[in-house]
């Protein structure tokens, strides 16, 4: 017969858990507008329009922070760092709050 021992986690571990998704679902929202605006998405499409209202402002002041001449490398560039941005800040609260 097998017993079975039921982990107990701490509601740290939960807090930082719920921190780090959160951060990964900020860059996630941003990756999708970046891959969008990269594949000439319908920019009067709703979707593309609601994933627009939620991308901007997440990316907080990094578009317009490097103005480069290519349209579709300056998304890249701007709408990236707002996601590694994101992943960082995520990782580092989590940390935090799992001490």
């Amino acid at each position: 017969m097998t017993t079975r021992r039921w982990a107990v986690s701490s509601g740290r571990g939960t807090a930082a858990r719920v921190i780090t998704g959160i951060g990964a679902l900020f860059a996630l929202i941003e990756v999708v507008y970046i891959l969008m605006i990269l594949f000439g998405a319908n920019q009067a499409n709703s979707f593309f329009q609601f994933v627009k209202s939620l991308a901007e402002p997440l990316a907080l002041f990094f578009p317009g922070l490097f103005n480069l001449a290519n349209d579709n490398l300056e998304t890249i560039v701007n709408y990236g760092l707002a996601a590694v941005f994101w992943i960082v800040v995520a990782s580092f609260l989590a940390r935090l709050v799992s001490r």
